[in-house]
């Protein structure tokens, strides 16, 4: 029994579309792509020689067009700040006097232990102060 090359091209579309799975490389589902666009011009009466320029035509192209935009995007800091990120900058409250030996404060609506940015500097109860970064579980405050 004789199998078609097309069928071929989508067993091996197949595997590499498994191995992306596996590894998580997005050049197997580039690759993937290619021997699907292969399988097509097989199936349409393609010799194997153009079955192979096509793979490797759209394989090239997809690694050539899409890894770059991929890299930049995977680059760019998101846009909505979350966890100890969309902490920083805010105001909070000082529920207890806050020197160079800690204190508390109230921090979007939950109790953070706090320490002045410079630490000759000391809040009192009630006073507004705004929280410059996080450190561990300890809102760093000014």
């Amino acid at each position: 029994m004789d199998i078609d090359a097309w069928v071929w091209w989508l067993i091996g579309a197949a595997a590499l579309g498994i191995g992306l799975v596996i590894t998580a490389m997005p050049e197997l589902g580039m690759l993937a792509v290619g021997a699907v666009a292969a399988a097509v011009v097989g199936g349409l009466g393609g010799g194997a020689v153009f079955q192979v320029a096509v793979f490797a035509v759209v394989s090239v192209a997809l690694i050539a067009v899409v890894r770059p935009i991929a890299a930049r995007h995977s680059a760019q800091r998101p846009q909505l700040a979350t966890g100890i990120e969309a902490l920083k900058g805010r105001q909070a409250v000082v529920l207890e006097r806050v020197d160079a030996s800690g204190g508390r404060i109230k921090l979007a609506g939950e109790v953070w232990s706090a320490r002045p940015l410079d630490s000759e500097l000391a809040y009192e109860v009630g006073q507004e102060v705004d929280v410059v970064d996080i450190d561990g579980a300890t809102a760093i405050i000014m």
